[in-house]
């Protein structure tokens, strides 16, 4: 490995601080992967607490490896060297336990590239005993596993706080062969093991799913019945991440308002909100160090007394910022700290352009609602506004696009009206993101609107929005929207379209080359009462997610 990858390396240990880092020694060695670059994954709550969680753990070590960044790619590949840990240098392969925290589908695709560059083979059942087991989890694993299960030998299904405990009581023990330690582990509450199940398809469809003797037919989702017991809040400190300067701390899971579309609202049941006393600590930890505090939540503004925490942290001479406000759920308070606070911006989320695909999402706000909320806001100068919409939502037409235009320039009026009473610029960042079918949701069961479908979309709202003034417009790719589909509700066979994309570094050649349809997959509306690749989670109450699907779509919807 060349001195300046070396050199890199030293640098951003050196700036990371707190009381996060490993320890040495241990009976059971552990590797925590992000697959992604440092940056992403020292800023994600997820992974730090993961991290401190396995440490915490008698006779356990863990360091961490990132997905490398391309100087470092272009190195390994010169030198054909391996992936190393990151903070004790040792090969991945020579590590007990390699664990996964996968937060979004989109790092399905760096892991064969992991799997290579630290010479462990990707698919499972190829490994030999005295490989690492491979563990994986994170919010995409609790939706859908399927796509790169090959790969993996244990999945946890639910939070990290109830698995991670008796799964690692287990690793230490250990078991006569690596067969009988696989099935104990099924045994435990929400870990999947792959191997012990056999899936079967029809084409596109898949119309099978066995256990194997000992397995349970279904994996049951499972979840910290007590939020106080651990906090999560950013463990390891670092300059080199999104959040420079500011202490995360999650004051509540899961969202109480399960919008129809929405994952948060479903895979996190039921929602759980952290004590007052345990927040107000952590926060003003935070606030002692000289950081600002970063309040995260699915629903920041439905925390109980959330508008006295924040003029609490003003009043201990600190700073704050939220990740986004409930529209119909602003409190005044709040918003006097955000201002105190030096806040020029503030997410809303309508979400549906129209009152109609509000109502179909189930959002529970009007435009009345919208632009109340907005007028709250630059009443108090914060004249900076980012605006959420989805596009291609189940049944959208013209004329809902026409009304989020309408809505869009109302909202622009108040802008533009308040910056110039005020003497100073206000603005608009517009985000527009495909609707992508998440599993777990009553909008499972539907279709994603094709690519070129949702770029006359965009097309359309770029001639009728893109030159006004005060306002910025912008979309995530749909085919990357298309990509995250496929890996959101697809099945094993993924796994040798993920690494043909490896191998061929090129995601369109490797579906050209795959065997399958992914419009099949992607592009069309699944009956009620077919299998899907996920079914085998018991994640929650599936009658409901039928109902809510019906009274969305209406009774013409079959099942």
């Amino acid at each position: 490995m060349s001195w300046k990858i070396i050199e890199r390396k030293r640098t951003l240990l050196s700036g990371e601080s707190g009381p996060g880092r490993a320890k040495s020694g241990g009976r059971l060695s552990c590797c925590l992967v992000y697959p992604n670059r440092y940056h992403s994954a020292m800023s994600n709550l997820g992974f730090q607490a993961v991290h401190a969680m396995l440490n915490a753990q008698a006779e356990v070590t863990c360091d961490r490896a990132y997905l490398p960044d391309r100087d470092e790619l272009e190195e390994l590949r010169r030198t054909r060297g391996t992936l190393l840990s990151f903070e004790g240098e040792r090969p991945l392969s020579s590590f007990d336990l390699v664990a996964f925290s996968i937060s979004f589908e989109s790092d399905y695709l760096n892991l064969p590239a992991i799997f290579r560059l630290a010479g462990i083979d990707p698919y499972a059942a190829q490994r030999s005993p005295l490989q690492p087991l491979v563990l994986a989890g994170g919010a995409a694993l609790f939706l859908n596993p399927e796509p790169v299960a090959p790969f993996l030998d244990l999945v946890c299904i639910g939070e990290a706080e109830p698995t991670l405990p008796p799964l690692l009581e287990l690793l230490k023990r250990g078991a006569a062969s690596r067969e009988e330690l696989l099935l104990e582990a099924a045994r435990l509450p929400g870990i999947y093991v792959p191997s012990l199940y056999r899936p079967e398809y029809d084409g596109a469809r898949q119309v099978a799913f066995t256990a194997s003797p000992g397995a349970p037919a279904r994996v049951r989702r499972v979840w910290d019945p007590d939020p106080d017991s651990r906090p999560t809040v950013t463990e390891i400190h670092t300059d080199a991440t999104e959040f420079s300067g500011m202490h995360l701390v999650e004051i509540s899971r899961g969202c109480p308002r399960a919008c129809r579309f929405c994952a948060a609202g479903f895979i996190y049941l039921p929602y759980r909100t952290r004590s007052t006393e345990l927040v107000r600590s952590e926060v003003l930890k935070g606030v002692a160090q000289g950081r600002k505090v970063g309040l995260v939540a699915a629903a920041v503004s439905d925390y109980a007394g959330i508008g006295e925490l924040c003029c609490d942290i003003v009043a201990a001479g600190g700073k704050f910022s939220v990740s986004s406000f409930r529209i119909d759920h602003l409190d005044g308070r709040m918003i006097e700290a955000l201002k105190a606070s030096g806040q020029k911006s503030v997410a809303l989320a309508p979400e549906g352009g129209s009152q109609r695909l509000r109502d179909l999402v189930k959002k529970g706000i009007d435009e009345d609602q919208i632009l109340a909320a907005c007028d709250m806001l630059v009443s108090h100068d914060i004249l900076n506004l980012k605006l959420y919409f989805i596009i291609g939502l189940p049944t959208e037409t013209a004329e809902d696009l026409e009304e989020l235009v309408a809505l869009v320039k109302k909202i622009r009026e108040r802008v533009v009206t308040a910056a110039k009473e005020n003497r100073r610029l206000g603005e608009i960042q517009l985000s527009v993101n495909p609707f992508i079918p998440k599993p777990f949701t009553p909008f499972q069961w539907c279709a994603m609107e094709p690519v070129k479908s949702l770029e006359k979309k965009w097309k359309f709202l770029q001639k009728e929005l893109g030159r006004l003034s005060n306002l910025k417009l912008q979309m995530e790719s749909p085919r990357e929207a298309f990509q995250q589909a496929l890996l959101s509700r697809g099945d094993r066979r993924l796994a040798e379209l993920l690494v043909a994309a490896d191998r061929l570094e090129n995601w369109k050649e490797a579906l050209r080359e795959w065997e399958l349809d992914a419009e099949a997959l992607v592009n069309r509306d699944i009956a009620l009462e077919e299998l899907l690749p996920w079914d085998f989670i018991d994640g929650g109450d599936t009658e409901r997610l039928r109902r809510e699907y019906r009274k969305a779509l209406g009774e013409n919807v079959g099942g």
